[in-house]
């Protein structure tokens, strides 16, 4: 049978050969972190693996300061200047912004968990999606505790240079955590 995203990529100015399978290159969580093998001109193999990997590490620290709480980390992962291109609200740019965001969360929900289920990757960037899970414990937009669980999607962008977190572009179905919870 003809491959007819291979034969798309293949028609590209710069692409010899179409992407291979992807690569697993983190294991342990449902499904594996994979990275498409894009051929980027004037970079070999080797250095765009290493960089994708590194970028992945960032993203894998950010998520497990998120997921257990340890939001002073996020430093360490997120450029001081960082832009949050849809930023909630009130939110300030660079780590202080997200710490800020998830302590919020974290407050509304304290067993917060957020379950990447798929990844895809460039040279600089890494789009997912995920699933965000968590009990209504506390307050959450001026709404009282309903103690339900809410079990929502959302999809990410990010972009890294230098070894941290520059750009986020993402949304999450936070209107259908609201109606899980009740509020809408």
């Amino acid at each position: 049978m003809k491959n007819a995203a291979a034969d798309a990529m293949a028609a590209l100015p710069g692409v010899s050969r179409p992407p291979q399978a992807a690569t697993p290159i983190v294991e342990g969580r449902k499904g594996l972190l994979h990275i498409l093998d894009v051929y980027a001109q004037g970079r070999n193999v080797k250095e765009r693996v290493m960089s994708r990997s590194s970028n992945a590490a960032v993203l894998e620290g950010f998520g497990s300061a998120v997921n257990t709480d340890h939001l002073g980390e996020l430093e360490e992962y997120v450029a001081p200047d960082s832009v949050d291109h849809d930023p909630a609200p009130g939110q300030v740019p660079g780590p202080e912004g997200y710490e800020e965001m998830f302590a919020t969360m974290r407050r509304a929900f304290p067993d917060l968990h957020i379950e990447v289920e798929h990844v895809m990757a460039t040279d600089d960037e890494i789009a997912f999606a995920y699933t965000i899970t968590g009990t209504h414990l506390g307050e959450l937009m001026g709404h009282s505790p309903t103690g339900k669980t809410v079990s929502y999607r959302g999809m990410q962008i990010s972009r890294f240079a230098d070894g941290k977190m520059v750009e986020r572009w993402g949304s999450s179905d936070e209107l259908g955590m609201l109606h899980q919870l009740g509020l809408t």
